[in-house]
């Protein structure tokens, strides 16, 4: 499957930067959307494929500094490259505290734009393979029976079949009939690649007893 083309999207409300902008990431093969301020970007939905955002800190309105608090405050991931004419040092300090990958004072060079940019984007992308192996991971966790998952979270705690026959009440040839079946179904090649699943899960006795 052919992942989406890379965007860059553009919030500042001065149209003489937003195309000066955008013609320089064009010149670079990037796509690029632009808007004069926050609730247009809203209007208009995230880019499908990997993202950043560079964004004004000051804007009519929602300033950049708030809409970054907001994505942050709605576990939203969206890499974040703050742009400037009226910096200063507690300004920048706080984007970089909450997670913009720059901050950047106009006028500044197009290299440290381009390279924030790339930075934003292999995160993002990153980011968005994370999210696809988990949502893969949360599916085949899914298919378990639930005496299947309470092997699963014993296993990953170095439990002996033995042990866990004891732990649950069953008996160790029936620990190994479902460890088996457990490992089929999350295509776990071994205890390291299983345990590995668990952490990413962050399977817990609570998560094993959910359907």
């Amino acid at each position: 499957m052919t992942e989406a083309q890379a965007s860059v999207v553009i919030v500042d409300d001065d149209p003489a930067i937003r195309e000066a902008l955008g013609d320089l990431l064009r010149s670079v093969g990037l796509e690029v959307k632009a808007f004069a301020s926050v609730p247009e970007l809203l209007k208009s939905g995230r880019p499908d494929g990997p993202s950043c955002l560079v964004l004004d800190v000051r804007l009519p309105g929602r300033s950049g500094l708030d809409f970054q608090r907001e994505l942050s405050a709605a576990n939203s991931h969206l890499p974040i490259i703050f742009i400037t004419a009226h910096g200063d040092i507690p300004m920048s300090v706080q984007a970089m505290k909450a997670g913009a990958i720059e901050f950047l004072t106009k006028p500044f060079r197009d290299q440290d734009l381009l390279d924030a940019i790339q930075l934003g984007l292999a995160r993002d992308r990153e980011w968005r393979e994370n999210e696809r192996e988990l949502a893969t991971l949360r599916a085949r966790f899914e298919t378990l029976t639930l005496r299947e998952r309470e092997v699963m979270e014993r296993v990953v705690k170095g439990r002996l079949n033995k042990q866990i026959a004891g732990d649950i009440g069953i008996s160790e040839v029936t620990v190994k009939v479902h460890r088996g079946a457990m490992m089929r179904k999350m295509k776990a090649s071994s205890l390291p690649d299983l345990a590995r699943m668990a952490d990413k899960l962050k399977c817990t006795p609570e998560t094993s007893q959910s359907s």
